[in-house]
């Protein structure tokens, strides 16, 4: 059995990324529309040689992704469009989120930032962090 070392951080990460998701939910119409912002689901897992970060995209066309990585931090954004059909006249729900979305996360220093890749398929979009050797810790003896 594994042993992991508990981070009250990683908790109060945790529940700030709950409230700000919340917060930038958006208020929504009596028919269900949202105001225009949104944000997509994350999830980011590490490997011993990357990270990796999934972001939930349905029905987005990978031209409206942009993936940015820039001092440090990863912004995932785009835009999902509503296409108003002609004879749509008597809708009495509209519960998915339209309307331009961001995401930005800092980075560990030990990202290599010239390496990423993204790939988007089934809705899913994946980017892939890989992570620079770090030096290993020695002892260093004193002459």
């Amino acid at each position: 059995m594994t042993l992991m070392r508990w981070s009250p951080w990683q908790e109060l990460e945790s529940v700030n990324s709950q409230l700000s998701r919340l917060l930038e939910s958006g208020t929504t119409s009596a028919f269900g529309a949202d105001d225009g912002r949104w944000a997509p689901s994350v999830d980011i897992r590490e490997t011993d040689d990357a990270l990796l970060v999934q972001a939930e995209l349905p029905g987005i066309d990978k031209k409206d992704v942009h993936v940015d990585v820039h001092d440090g931090v990863l912004t995932v954004s785009g835009e999902r469009h509503y296409e108003k059909e002609e004879n749509e006249k008597n809708v009495h729900r509209i519960e998915r989120a339209y309307g331009k979305f961001s995401r930005s996360f800092s980075l560990p220093a030990n990202v290599e930032t010239d390496k990423v890749e993204a790939h988007m398929s089934n809705g899913v979009l994946e980017v892939r962090l890989p992570k620079s050797s770090v030096a290993k810790p020695s002892s260093i003896e004193i002459h």
